[in-house]
């Protein structure tokens, strides 16, 4: 296996910017604050589509969702109060 040379191509880690510590979804970059509205609207929107991809693996996989609903109500039948 030939050896890399690390000035020809640096691994992605080396490259500036990419340091997990200082990554931003881009509100830094641009110097504006994220509102707390702004937040709940990005997070409404991941649950919606969380939830359609939840949806359309349902319909894809039947024979999942009923195991699923089965061993769910046999948690609910031996659960104690």
């Amino acid at each position: 296996m030939p050896e890399r040379d690390s000035r020809k191509d640096p691994s992605p880690r080396a490259q500036p910017g990419t340091d997990p510590e200082t990554y931003d979804t881009g509100t830094y970059e641009t110097g504006r604050c994220e509102t707390d509205a702004e937040r709940r609207r990005r997070r409404a929107r991941f649950l919606r589509d969380l939830a359609e991809a939840r949806e359309l693996r349902d319909r894809v996989q039947p024979r999942r969702v009923k195991v699923a609903r089965l061993r769910h109500a046999m948690r609910m039948r031996t659960f104690r109060w």
